[in-house]
């Protein structure tokens, strides 16, 4: 079962974002239309709802593809993309004028401020969670395709 490894490592990065960021939809839909919460959450979640399986699909087929060069464990390789999904994401968030940068915090569409002293341990959370995620469930579905 050596033919399309690059398309099988595709559809296995692909697979946990898939399946998880509808569920994250449904409960951000309730909290803004059943709750009324007055945060403008769909416009920050129609991008990342796009580009997320995107690249989780992509940051697998790298890793298949340097995994013979490198040696990196697929947990460790996954708990690296938010090191580069969140400068990007902070970026482009600034650059499209969602998210302002302060000298106390962020604050998103110009409701919701998040003091920094915040946003380091949801980070760390977010790397566990991240390498989790890449070691048991992409790690598995890649070794179920054939391709681990």
């Amino acid at each position: 079962m050596n033919s399309h490894p690059y398309l099988r490592a595709f559809l296995a990065g692909a697979f946990v974002p898939t399946l998880i960021l509808p569920l994250i939809l449904c409960a951000f839909v309730i909290v803004r239309l059943a709750l009324e919460f007055p945060f403008p959450i769909e416009r920050g979640l129609v991008f990342p709802m796009g580009l997320v399986p995107l690249l989780w699909a992509l940051w697998n087929m790298l890793w298949l593809g340097s995994r013979s060069r490198t040696r990196i464990p697929i947990g460790v390789h996954g708990a690296l993309l938010p090191l580069l999904l969140v400068p990007c994401g902070a970026l482009a968030g600034t650059a499209l004028g969602v998210l302002a940068l302060g000298s106390q915090g962020v604050t998103w569409f110009h409701t919701l401020h998040v003091p920094y002293t915040w946003i380091a341990p949801v980070f760390c959370g977010a790397l566990i969670g991240y390498y989790l995620a890449w070691k048991y469930i992409v790690g598995f579905v890649n070794r179920t395709l054939g391709i681990a």
